[in-house]
């Protein structure tokens, strides 16, 4: 295994982004470009912005060691042009000319990495395909600058976030993995409102949660705190069956959840419209209309902006999804993909998806605060990552020191090694290792 492949592997990275793929299998592979996506497109969150001002010279170096483990020729940033502060920083700390800098507009989901591929390569990749398929490898800019940790021997312990919407101080900062969303929230000033509920890693993508005491992991993106009664909050604590059964009675087949789809537009047989017709008929004709999800990257577009009636399709394709692949039906469509003619037309601004959400309000810089968080216990999961969870290496009772491994990829798995992001005491070990400060 290459030198650097090797530290990143001891480092325990993963895509940190939110994929959570472990990134020594993307720095083991051979490609033509390396894709820093710093693109950050859900509203409200800015940790990927502050990560390239503040930090620029790591970004860039991690794209440079990633470029010579997987050989490639070529290295390009993505970010917003809006974004002048973070393509100043970047552009300071780029002394090669191998590397440039590809601007994007300010639309949703510009981040998407079919969509990030095409803007900077005019490359598609093939549908259910993944970049390395056409020479590409794509990883976010706090990878990167977690590559670069790497290659001084610095595991991943910490994590750039974003608390914002319903607090007091919406900041951005770093925090010891582990840490819970109370204390994130309590260091972003509290919440604002009697009660709330929070999305964990962005509202288009992420997930609404009640239980403050869940912890954040490498790859917690922000944490969006809104109201209880926001529409937002209201919409996603439906359940399965009551979005089923609203789809069903009010689906007029309108077709603007799939008009407005970003992979349609980008050329990719995705059709919400015709999967939202799955809840109308019986399991004879079910799996037909479901094969229109297969290529949905749920960005949740269709439902919370396109739909003029408030109806789930991005829902809809999930379980589509879920049903094709518990059924063992695979995708079969063609292989050729031909961007829409109106694709740039029907581009969604941010700041027009933003008005559409109700969170206007809340669109505060969330500036960044170098005060260091100090939780008194965090609790670390061993699986945080795309593959099999690690394997804890201490036991109860055990005193550990930030940075020491403490959870193991399992022989031939794949997966990402753990380590402790505070100096304490190990209080439990289970699916998690919790750590209490000495």
């Amino acid at each position: 295994m290459d030198k650097i492949q090797e530290k990143i592997r001891q480092a325990g990275i993963v895509g940190a982004g939110g994929g959570g793929f472990p990134a020594h299998i993307k720095a083991a592979s051979k490609v033509e470009y390396v894709i820093a996506n710093g693109a950050e497109c859900e509203p409200l969150i800015h940790k990927d912005y502050e990560v390239m001002i503040r930090y620029p010279e790591k970004v860039v170096d991690g794209v440079k060691l990633l470029m010579e483990s997987t050989g490639a020729k070529k290295g390009i940033v993505g970010i917003k042009e809006k974004n002048k502060e973070a393509v100043d920083a970047i552009s300071g700390a780029i002394h090669n000319s191998r590397i440039k800098i590809h601007l994007l507009g300010d639309f949703y989901p510009s981040g998407d990495e079919f969509i990030l591929v095409y803007e900077s390569t005019k490359r598609l990749i093939p549908p259910q395909g993944i970049p390395l398929d056409i020479g590409i490898v794509v990883s976010n800019v706090e990878t990167l600058y977690n590559i670069t940790l790497a290659s001084e021997d610095q595991p991943v312990t910490e994590k750039f976030i974003t608390v914002a919407g319903a607090v007091n101080h919406p900041t951005s900062f770093v925090v010891p993995v582990g840490m819970s969303f109370r204390d994130a929230i309590a260091f972003a000033g509290g919440v604002s409102v009697k009660d709330a509920g929070v999305f964990v890693g962005g509202i288009m993508m992420g997930k609404l949660e009640f239980d403050l005491d869940q912890p954040i992991t490498k790859t917690t993106a922000g944490l969006i705190v809104l109201p209880k009664e926001h529409i937002l909050i209201q919409r996603k604590s439906k359940t399965e069956q009551s979005m089923r059964r609203i789809g069903k009675s009010a689906c007029d087949q309108c077709s603007y959840c799939t008009e407005l789809c970003p992979r349609y537009v980008l050329g990719y047989d995705v059709q919400p419209h015709k999967v939202m017709r799955s809840l109308g008929f019986t399991m004879t004709g079910e799996h037909i209309w479901n094969q229109y999800a297969s290529l949905c990257c749920a960005c949740g577009l269709c439902t919370l902006y396109a739909c003029p009636e408030n109806l789930y399709p991005k829902e809809a394709c999930d379980t589509a999804k879920s049903d094709l692949k518990e059924k063992g039906i695979k995708w079969s469509g063609g292989k050729e993909v031909t961007p829409h003619p109106m694709y740039e037309g029907r581009r969604t601004p941010l700041k027009q998806l933003m008005k559409r959400l109700g969170i206007e309000e809340y669109n505060h810089p969330s500036v960044f605060t170098k005060k260091e968080s100090k939780p008194k216990q965090v609790s670390i999961p061993l699986s945080q990552h795309i593959g099999t969870p690690a394997q804890p290496t201490v036991r109860v009772g055990e005193s550990v020191k930030r940075g020491q491994l403490i959870g193991e990829i399992p022989d031939g798995k794949l997966g990402a090694k753990v380590h402790a992001s505070i100096d304490g005491v190990v209080k439990s070990v289970d699916g998690s290792i919790v750590v209490e400060s000495i």
